[in-house]
């Protein structure tokens, strides 16, 4: 029930489909290089003691495999492809693929581009990126990211934006790992802020819409403060994308005329969970749930129990607008159950209420005009 995209070649148009490809180093500048790999189809190995928290989440989410040690020449072995981006080995990978006839990109050779043209000067731009296809972040948002010295990016912000930037942009992972690895919200803003007053144009790149459940104005008055000109660019929120990519409306006509978009990532029954569970279960329109993969089962308990029909339709979108997206319909009281069964993880989003039940019709009528706003 997935939404595939279409695969992509490799920069070097190698086509790299269903082929090994092993990448040595595990720091945030790998990203630039997976950002241009992770559409190619090919069957990626990142070789390094240890690496940044963006790598981790893509290795427990099955979209490469991680080695957790120093390279070896023996890694190579049956790789059609390789990229070395370590801190110093890069020569003796490149001799090793060499003498085994295995095609080799050296980072540390990598040439350096002026910088852009049209630099706006030191500053900070906070950049929603939207919900996982590159091709969703605005214009406004890709002109500023080109023009970038430094990029931020978060885990959820679509990576294959990385690899159109010049090879001297500095790349820092400000992954949010759930109940893991984790960069401090302080932390980052002192980052935006540090880079800024040295000169430098600073991105913020978020997924989704930075106002959403994204620390946003956390960031933006981080910099007011210090006295740093910062420019906010929204971004298509997942809260919103992620049900029209699966097919399904928020707001329907004669069914539905609101819609309610929470964070689940508390346990609902947590004192420091601001969500009126209990008012939510007497509503009758959309419920847009983010980040509640974790609580689920006792999030649609307490829905029930406040007043919510158990045979309401509901649906979860996992990797909206990837190709690794899954859509799985359910009910309230089977959506648990559901996730279990079919081993649904973050990031996903969860909708609840009439219009979850909706589906397009093959043969679609010629729909009665919306009314004027």
């Amino acid at each position: 029930m997935a939404g595939p995209q279409d695969v992509r070649t490799y920069a070097t148009e190698l086509d790299l489909a269903g082929r090994r490809v092993v990448v040595f180093g595990g720091e945030a500048k790998v990203l630039r290089h997976l950002a241009r790999l992770l559409g190619t189809g090919a069957q990626i190995t990142v070789v390094a003691p240890a690496v940044c928290p963006a790598i981790e989440a893509m290795a427990r989410a099955g979209r490469l495999r991680w080695h957790a040690r120093s390279w070896q020449p023996d890694d190579l072995a049956g790789a059609w492809y390789a990229i070395a981006s370590t801190s110093g080995d890069d020569a003796d990978i490149a001799e090793a693929a060499e003498k085994h006839q295995v095609f080799c990109t050296r980072a540390d050779t990598e040439a350096v581009r002026t910088p852009a043209p049209d630099h706006p000067g030191a500053g900070v731009a906070l950049i929603g990126a939207g919900p996982g296809d590159p091709d969703l972040i605005t214009v406004r948002g890709r002109e500023l990211l080109r023009a970038a010295d430094a990029v931020l990016v978060d885990r959820l912000a679509p990576l294959e934006l990385l690899a159109d930037l010049r090879p001297e942009v500095e790349i820092i992972d400000a992954a949010k790992l759930p109940y893991s690895r984790t960069t401090a919200q302080k932390q980052l803003n002192e980052l935006l802020v540090d880079r800024a007053r040295a000169g430098q144009f600073v991105v913020r790149l978020k997924g989704g819409d930075p106002y959403v459940f994204g620390c946003g104005f956390e960031e933006v008055t981080a910099c007011a403060e210090a006295g740093v000109s910062v420019t906010v660019v929204p971004g298509v929120s997942s809260a919103l994308a992620a049900p029209a990519l699966a097919g399904v409306p928020v707001t329907y006509r004669g069914m539905t005329q609101e819609v309610t978009i929470v964070s689940g990532h508390l346990a609902p029954d947590q004192e420091r969970s601001l969500v009126d569970w209990a008012a939510l279960g007497q509503r009758k329109g959309t419920l847009v749930i983010l980040m509640g993969v974790t609580h689920v089962a006792r999030t649609t308990e307490l829905l029930m129990r406040a007043g919510r029909d158990a045979t309401t339709p509901a649906l979860v979108i996992q990797d909206a607008a990837t190709r690794f997206q899954r859509v799985l319909t359910s009910t309230l009281a089977g959506l648990a159950d559901d996730c279990r069964t079919h081993h649904v993880t973050p990031p996903a989003v969860f909708v609840i209420g009439p219009t979850a039940g909706l589906k397009v019709p093959h043969a679609a009528a010629q729909p009665e005009p919306c009314p004027s706003s």
